[in-house]
């Protein structure tokens, strides 16, 4: 009779126990190119612009990027001379 309640125990026991199963996860492989679809499915859902957009807008950040240059220059020289005027008085 004690060894009925022993074996019923490690019964309970092993059916507590959840069985480590083999992993549902797809593999590395699997993973990347399900990874590469999505973005090239995500890209064909952009609005690209056209290219006189693009083009258009590239020659207002360059004329931007030209005008702020200048004044940046400008005034490194204006200060530039300041403080080599200043150290002249002293």
């Amino acid at each position: 009779m004690a060894e009925n309640e022993k074996n019923t125990e490690v019964k309970k026991n092993d059916a507590q126990k959840p069985e480590k199963a083999k992993s549902d996860k797809p593999s590395t492989w699997n993973r990347i190119k399900a990874w590469f679809k999505s973005v090239k499915s995500e890209c064909k859902k952009i609005n690209w612009a056209s290219w006189k957009s693009v083009r258009s807008n590239s020659i207002v950040v360059i004329v931007c990027v030209v005008i702020f240059s200048a004044a940046l220059a400008i005034l490194d020289y204006c200060f530039s001379g300041a403080i080599v005027g200043l150290s002249r008085l002293f």
